[in-house]
């Protein structure tokens, strides 16, 4: 059905709802003749009858309207034509202007489908546009979309390019690169300012003049280049070159330029024609916006636009189809709808006042949607939203942020609009657009030119360090300048806050707008389409890790998730209030169903159990009996074939009646193959058993596609446990939850956070920490003015200079903070990562409890509970620390319970997530804190905490086991309850020379020493009962040892030998790291030994148990071969360490050497007189065992040998030494004798008279020993060792050895040192009487 008006024009109903159809009566009739020839006149009024009385007039019909509007829109067009043909001299190439990908470019490079946007995928890539300039003054403009290393301008046919020489490499091209702040033309000099991401940058030449310059922002930064080659032959294209990753986009005029330069011309020649037209036909719709029909007092009157509502009157539809007969195929110009129509809409919303408060954009859009094609309004609202987002991401920040507000304005306003919002949902803003943008704030990189400075006129920076570089003093302590100044930075800070949050409320009601599920008249909602599309989204950017160029950056990443959690809790808040007792988002959490029903497409992303493919086959069974969810075979062999290597029907055979259900080989690797979609390409049935015994029915599930899934897919049909929730475990209480749509947004944000979001958190902290050290470097410069001497002017400049540098530096940094923490580091942003903590934490302890089920959890939310943890613990520091979040002790109270319980799960398999999860539990425990979180969690996990930590350290990250057992030890051993190591206290903790384990380790020391006397009293009890597992776990702590440190060894002798050759040599820096992080270990495993030694004695005394002797023995052997090694008079342990090469700085004498001290002093001092008489024994029968050795470590001597040959080693490196030795620290200088005398503030003195006391007792018992040891022959020695006689006597081959030896080698081989053959028994040997006898 259609109605045609008296013009011809005809209007097609359709079945759409007007915005007022529910609001106001419809008036269907035609006014009179002259009633309506005043309203035409009124809205299409012509030049010629301006001064023409309205009675003179000619009368203007529906008839005629169609021929006075075409006669309208043609005024002006012939001069505008012949301006046109004037612009185009000067110019050769093709419209429109593009870049050229069929033969101008170098290198790999990604082009835009438009032919506009191109990404670098090689070293150095160059490509130019299709047309050139040889006469006149030219503009393009290049939107930055990132900041790396690129050079943007002109060139000429004759550049030849290639992968290390690209623009303004060659004779004939000109560049400019923000960047590096330089332009380019063969030579380069310094030119212009950084360029950041959002940043314009215009390209201009005057060929006329023979010049090139550039503006940054519509801001010229002054000519690049003068006197250019011009001339006949002499033609300029417009060229870019850049590296791998980077990222612009060009506009050479295909739409306005956004900072147009007068007298320059665009490349591309604006439709000048159509332009006119529209800004025509969008003045006539103006007049019909503004004017009114008084049908009873047959008048035209003007009337406020803003109230016009599409209420179905005749007189007024026919007249705006006839305009839209012309001004509809404009609008799907990009350049018409970004210069006419964004503009226009724009105007509307300048008044002010919230979105709700200016309706006719939604008016206008139904208007759209009436009277435009399909094809039409789709591609007007493409190139709408388009427009919009790239105003949005490259607009300049100003102090109130007002361009972002203003077309965030307008993006709500039109997504306000449903038809229209669900066709850009649909198509466009996943699609074609990249449209987290909307939901990103980008950082000022200059922030004079943001008004920052305006905004903030105070700034404040720390000025009061300890040794350790942190602000130590508290604000009560602050002198009044500085409190003020730091009060009047914070007011600073908080207005700007404020402007921030205005742009963060409008991103978050367009999401709210998107997640709308009421919309349902016009078929699925909002919601629903968002969330399918946000799905794809994820699987992109989880997909494509190793496809830089295709992943959404991590700083709009991070503003998205932000965004998002705000707008899905008050989501989840509002549905709760639905349905009394349901789930609260303060409590959410994803429930375990859905990472087994199939519902929710995890991708290829790995599970805790591993391949999910492997799962299906291992814990099919324990689906059906635990969750009621059969599988069928059939289906799962069909859609996975390549998947399934065993026989199907022996997988679906039953099991006999009351076995126990089949247990999946969790220490077996998963079956290799592809990961399949479980159940996504599988049929799944769920079962509700009529009787707890009965055997379960299959129900048939669909398998759809991600974007196919409907509301009834995902909520369910009858409220229960249907949709999302299919396949709750057996006998779980259900807790209601009021849209189940909202569970798999929450899944997706914890996803999302695990992509990149964690990581952009940790690179932005790089600002406070430059912060800190020029404040540092600030304080050392004022207080080196103040000691200059008077008589010294030429120093005092130059460190007044370096004042001025470093206060305009701190200036600048401390506005930006300022800006990075309302963004990034608020306490709003720090509640939302803490809220995705909790929802972490409460989703792996509900899966937990499904058993076997939990192998099916996606292993990112282990590792998203560990990043949020440790965000929230090192980023936040502006915000306040965690113990000001509510439930902060409760929340690290389940936390450690995860770590204890989960870093040794064997139902976890992946080895990455296990180290992951024993790096967390390292990191854990060595904050006071955190470590009183774990003594917090119930006793059995506890116990089974540290059973799994003593198990043997073979096959597992045993480095960061030692770790947590000496973290747990710290503060109770000899000379152990330092912060920093003596000669580590001028070293910043994360100095980046050393080794990540020390450097971990070095930061987690500041605190404190914290140990835990209730995990060492669960540790003694554990090996003090089982005997087996005490002998199994100190035997792989004596192995690792001895490897730790033989390592060791073996590097500090390469690095001798290298420096002892005449060449000049370069140590390798990595082998540096490796050779300190074996000495850290080798530290680390000495003190977990003094611990067991000083907890669980009996272990090596009591010769009783089994393996004690041996142990002690092992124990004496490896500590006097440390002790030798270390402290041997001019060894290489000394000269080594005396070198202080960059990456050995943990090495050193004191940590060492105390280490092993507290292990003699436990065995041979704090004992009773039996078993340290046993000690001494074992000790002073080692070969290697010296008492010089034990002299040492008191000795008062300084060997100053070594000061002569550091000087001598050091010059054979790339690295300098000090020629004389440092300043004393709190002990001895670094280059002298080491002695324990001289560590008086790390030693006790109680510590040093048991030292003294063990010296005289071993200097007695080595007397007695040499006095009462009688010569032995050498036929009686041990062939093995050669240290001790002859005691065992191998069967069945009747070889011998000591016991010590047969006992240490059959813990690892059974086979007979000499003849190989199997050992079957091992007897006491004694030595037959002599024959004369």
């Amino acid at each position: 059905m259609s109605y045609k008006g008296s013009g011809g024009m005809a209007l097609s109903h359709r079945d759409y709802r007007l915005a007022s159809d529910t609001d106001k009566a419809k008036c269907a009739g035609i006014v009179n003749e002259r009633l309506l020839s005043d309203y035409l006149h009124h809205v299409f009024p012509s030049a010629d009858e301006a001064a023409v009385l309205p009675f003179l007039r000619k009368p203007l019909t529906f008839q005629d309207l169609d021929t006075h509007l075409q006669t309208l829109l043609c005024e002006g067009e012939t001069a505008d034509n012949s301006a046109s043909d004037r612009e185009l001299e000067g110019r050769l190439g093709p419209q429109p202007v593009v870049l050229d990908h069929t033969g101008g470019f170098e290198g790999l490079l990604f082009v835009d489908d438009d032919l506009l946007g191109v990404i670098g995928h090689s070293n150095f890539s160059s490509i130019r546009a299709t047309t050139c300039v040889y006469k006149g003054k030219w503009a393009y403009e290049v939107l930055i979309s990132s900041q790396g290393l690129m050079q943007i301008g002109w060139c000429t046919l004759n550049c030849r390019f290639n992968q290390e020489e690209g623009v303004g490499d060659t004779p004939d091209s000109y560049a400019y690169d923000g960047n590096r702040v330089r332009k380019w033309n063969v030579v380069t000099t310094n030119y212009g300012k950084s360029w950041a991401a959002g940043d314009i940058v215009s390209c201009l030449i005057d060929l006329d003049d023979a010049s090139i310059a550039f503006c940054l922002n519509g801001q010229s930064l002054g000519t690049a280049f003068a006197d250019i080659k011009t001339g006949p032959g002499v033609a300029y294209f417009p060229a870019i070159s850049l590296s791998f990753k980077e990222s612009v986009a060009f506009n050479f005029g295909s739409r306005p330029l956004r900072y147009p330069c007068e007298g320059y011309l665009p490349l591309q020649d604006p439709p000048a024609a159509d332009l006119l037209k529209a800004h025509k036909l969008l003045g006539f719709v103006k007049n019909v916006l503004c004017t009114r029909i008084h049908v009873q007092e047959e008048r035209v009157a003007e009337a406020d636009c803003s109230m016009w509502r599409l209420d179905g009157e005749a007189t007024v539809l026919i007249t705006m189809a006839h305009i839209f007969k012309y001004f509809a195929p404009l609008m799907c110009q990009v350049y018409l709808v970004e210069d006419v129509l964004m503009n226009f809409l724009l105007g509307i919303l300048e008044g002010g006042g919230s979105v709700d408060e200016h309706p006719l954009i939604q008016q206008l859009l139904d208007l759209f949607w009436l009277l435009m094609e399909d094809y039409e309004v789709n591609e007007c609202l493409k190139q709408l939203m388009m427009s919009l987002l790239r105003a949005y991401r490259f607009s300049p920040i100003i102090p109130d942020l007002g361009f972002q507000i203003h077309y965030l304005r307008l993006t709500t306003a039109i997504l306000r609009h449903e038809k229209s919002r669900k066709y850009l949902l649909n198509n466009i803003l996943f699609d074609v657009l990249r449209s987290v943008v909307f939901f990103y704030i980008k950082t000022p990189l200059r922030v004079k030119e943001a008004g920052l400075d305006e905004l903030i006129p105070t700034t404040w920076w720390p000025t009061h360090f300890d040794k350790e570089g942190k602000d130590e003093r508290q604000p009560k302590d602050e002198s009044s300048d500085e409190r003020l100044r730091r009060r009047a930075y914070e007011r600073g800070c908080q207005r700007l806050k404020k402007r921030i949050e205005v742009v963060e409320e409008l991103q978050v009601q367009i999401l709210r707008l998107l997640l709308n599920n009421k919309d349902k008249s016009t078929g699925k909602a909002s919601r629903y389409i968002f969330l399918n599309k946000f799905r794809r989204f994820l699987q992109e950017n989880a997909s494509n890790r190793g496809h830089p160029t295709a992943l959404c950056p991590p700083e709009y990443m991070l503003c998205f998730l932000h965004r998002l959690i705000t707008a899905v809790r008050a989501c989840w808040d509002e549905s709760c209030k639905k349905i009394l007792g349901s789930v609260t988002s303060e409590a959410a959490f994803v429930p375990p169903q859905l990472f087994y029903n199939g519902k929710v497409d995890y991708f290829d992303l790995q599970r805790l159990g591993g391949l999910l493919s492997h799962l299906k086959k291992t814990l099919k069974d324990d689906l059906a009996t635990q969750a009621n969810v059969i599988i069928d075979p059939t289906e799962i062999q069909a859609a996975s074939m390549d998947d399934l290597d065993e026989d199907e029907q022996s997988g679906a055979a039953q099991r006999p009646a009351g076995s126990t259900p089949a247990r999946p080989g969790w220490l077996g690797s998963p079956t290799p193959g592809r990961t399949n979609r479980f159940l996504g390409a599988a049929a799944v049935g769920l079962v509700t058993p009529r009787r707890p015994l009965g055997q379960p029915d299959k129900v048939k599930v669909r398998a759809l596609a991600m974007e196919r899934r409907t509301e009834e897919d995902i909520e369910g049909s009858h409220g229960g446990d249907d949709g999302l929730l299919l396949g709750r475990p057996v006998g779980w209480l259900q807790q209601p939850v009021a849209d189940k749509s909202l569970l798999e947004l929450t899944d997706g944000i914890v996803m999302m956070y695990n992509l990149s979001v964690h990581q952009q958190l940790g690179k932005m902290v790089a600002v406070a920490d430059d912060v800190r050290e020029y404040a540092v470097a600030l304080k050392d410069t004022d207080e080196k003015m103040v000691r200059c001497p008077p008589g010294r002017p030429d120093i005092l400049e130059e460190l007044g200079k370096s004042q001025k540098v470093f206060a305009e530096k701190l200036n600048h940094l401390s506005r930006r903070l300022a800006w990075i923490n309302a963004t990034t580091y608020s306490k709003e942003k720090m509640l939302d990562v803490y809220w995705l903590l909790r929802v972490c934490m409460g989703t792996i302890e509900h899966a937990d409890r499904t058993g076997s089920l939990f192998a099916f959890v996606p292993e990112f939310y282990l590792h998203v509970a560990m990043y949020a943890y440790n965000a929230l613990k090192n980023y936040f520091a502006p915000a306040g620390g965690m113990e000001q979040l509510p439930g902060y002790e409760e929340t690290l109270t389940q936390l450690a319970s995860i770590l204890a319980k989960h870093f040794a799960d064997p139902r976890i398999v992946g080895t990455d997530i296990k180290d992951a999860l024993m790096q967390a539990l390292a990191s854990y425990v060595c904050y006071p804190q955190s470590l009183r979180a774990v003594e917090r969690i119930p006793e059995d996990q506890r116990v089974a905490m540290m059973r799994n930590l003593l198990a043997p350290y073979e096959q597992r990250p045993w480095a960061q086991t030692n770790w947590i057992l000496v973290r747990l030890w710290r503060g109770c051993g000899f000379g152990y309850r330092y912060t920093r190591l003596p000669h580590l206290l001028k070293t910043k903790p994360e100095d980046a020379n050393l080794p990540s384990l020390q450097r971990d380790l070095t930061i987690a020391c500041l605190h404190q020493p914290c140990p835990s006397l209730l995990l060492q009293r669960h540790m003694a009890r554990l090996l003090s009962t089982d005997k087996d597992m005490a002998a199994s776990f100190l035997n792989s702590v004596l192995n690792q040892l001895n490897w730790a440190f033989s390592e060791f060894i073996g590097m500090i002798q390469e690095i001798q030998q290298a420096a002892e050759r005449p060449e000049r040599n370069f140590v390798d820096t990595r082998q540096l790291k490796v050779c300190a992080t074996c000495f850290d270990l080798s530290v680390s495993l000495l003190r977990v030994l003094e611990m067991t030694v000083t907890l669980v004695p009996e272990i090596f005394l009591d010769w009783s148990r089994p393996s004690a002797e041996l142990l002690l023995r092992r124990l004496a052997q490896l500590l006097n071969q440390v002790l030798n090694r270390v402290t041997a008079e001019k060894n290489l342990f000394d000269r080594v360490v005396n070198l202080r090469l960059p990456g050995l700085e943990s090495v050193d004498h004191y940590p060492i050497l105390v280490a092993v001290t507290g292990i003699l002093v436990r065995l041979l001092v704090d004992g009773d007189r039996h078993r340290t008489c046993r000690a001494a024994c074992v000790l002073l029968s080692d070969p290697c065992f010296q008492l010089h050795s034990i002299r040492h470590l008191l000795s008062e001597a300084g060997d100053q040998a070594s000061l002569k040959t550091a000087p001598a080693l050091a010059s054979s490196f790339s690295i300098p030494v000090p020629s004389v030795a440092p300043p004393p620290l709190a002990g001895p200088s670094e280059l002298k004798h080491f002695s324990l005398n001289a560590y008086s503030d790390y030693v006790s003195e109680d510590e040093k008279l048991k030292v003294e006391s063990m010296l005289a007792f071993l200097t007695r018992e080595s007397q007695k020993a040499a006095t009462s040891t009688q010569p032995a022959s050498e036929d009686d020695l041990c062939p093995i060792c050669y240290a001790h006689s002859i005691s065992a006597v191998f069967q069945p081959c009747s070889h011998k050895s000591c016991k010590a030896c047969i006992n240490q080698h059959l813990m690892n081989n059974k086979d007979c040192f000499f003849c190989k053959t199997t050992i079957t028994a091992v007897d006491d040997y004694r030595k037959p009487p002599a024959s004369g006898s």
